[in-house]
């Protein structure tokens, strides 16, 4: 055999023996060793988070009782009120038709007067000469008297039209005052405004508004799909958002009886009394968000959710648990309460099974022919 085809056969050697080599390897079968994990007991809460605000729980709204134009504004938004303190001033601004009718009516009855006086002078006179009787004379006395009476109520009426107060009378309706301790809010006026009085037709100018911010509560909308678990006296934690860290405990004490559909859900209102921490001031309208537990159950078997798949056909929950031989068979599960994280398993395992983490295999794959 020549030198030639010594190396060509060598080649084909070579060839044949790494084609056997890619093969073999090619054919081989390989085993991925996956992460278990046992199931545990432990605390499930479930909870609802639901957004709103806090307010003060007395608040109300100073309105002027005459209409006229603000004078004096004398306490500024923030201040600290007592029931009765002056907060503004108020100039009266008469209505010129209503003044000139009560100036009439107040010349009209004195007209009156005058006549009933003379007619009173003159049978006083008679009354004396025993001309008439006494009985007779009561009727002109009384006459004389009423009309004074109406007479003392046009000028009152006159004076409240154009000064906003009778002379007489006690805190003129042009002073502006508390009606309540607390702070003051809100004055949305200021000096040169007109204001109105409430009517009828009308809600009149807020001056101020004023609150107790002593006394607190969290107002916020829970979806329908939670609000019947919910449960009035029911404790509650409110996270502030402009206060970071801090919960504040709170106490539900209001569900509301219809909801109102809000981006085609139906939301249900609700109140909370808020225990405030002397440490933190809270301003009305802050916005929060209120913990509410809607579940809970105490050291119950567990398994974290990431394990858990679901049957395309029939959508029921499992877990691949691990057999003695190292492969994994298929349980079906019942679920509890869950956190989100947590899930509580009701029946198909137990403590001791070791449950197949998914897409979480081992490092070290063993290789099996």
């Amino acid at each position: 055999m020549s030198k030639r085809s010594k190396i060509i056969l060598i080649i084909i050697a070579i060839l044949f023996f790494v084609a056997l080599i890619w093969f073999g390897k090619k054919n081989k079968k390989s085993i991925v060793e996956y992460e278990t994990e046992t199931p545990f007991k432990t605390t499930i809460v479930k909870k609802t988070v639901a957004t709103g605000k806090v307010t003060p729980l007395e608040e109300i709204e100073i309105k002027p009782q005459i209409t006229g134009i603000i004078d004096k504004i004398l306490l500024t938004e923030g201040a600290k009120v007592t029931k009765g303190d002056l907060i503004a001033m108020v100039r009266v601004v008469p209505n010129e038709q209503s003044l000139i009718s009560a100036k009439g009516r107040v010349d009209n009855i004195r007209l009156n007067v005058d006549n009933a006086e003379i007619a009173y002078k003159r049978n006083k006179n008679l009354l004396d000469k025993g001309v008439i009787s006494r009985q007779e004379f009561e009727r002109f006395e009384l006459t004389y008297n009423s009309a004074l009476q109406d007479l003392k109520n046009a000028q009152n009426d006159y004076v409240i039209i154009k000064r906003g107060s009778a002379a007489s009378g006690g805190a003129a309706n042009t002073n502006i005052m508390a009606q309540m301790s607390g702070t003051i809010l809100e004055i949305p006026v200021k000096e040169g405004d007109q204001v109105i009085q409430a009517n009828n037709f009308n809600a009149g100018t807020t001056i101020a508004s004023i609150a107790d911010m002593s006394k607190m509560i969290f107002e916020g909308k829970v979806d329908e799909s939670e609000v019947g678990r919910l449960v009035n006296g029911s404790d509650i934690e409110v996270s502030i958002g402009a206060i970071e860290g801090v919960k504040f405990p709170a106490k539900l004490n209001f569900i509301a009886p219809k909801g109102t559909e809000e981006g085609g859900a139906v939301q249900f209102k609700i109140k909370a009394d808020v225990s405030l921490d002397d440490k933190f001031f809270i301003r009305a309208g802050y916005s929060a968000n209120a913990d509410i537990v809607l579940e809970k159950r105490d050291s119950v078997l567990s398994v974290k959710e990431a394990v858990l798949r679901f049957d395309k056909d029939t959508e029921e929950p499992y877990v691949e648990v691990k057999q003695a031989d190292g492969t994994f068979e298929k349980k079906t599960l019942k679920l509890g309460t869950s956190d989100g994280v947590n899930v509580e398993v009701l029946e198909g395992i137990t403590k001791d099974d070791q449950i197949k983490i998914w897409n979480k295999a081992s490092k070290t794959d063993v290789k099996v022919e």
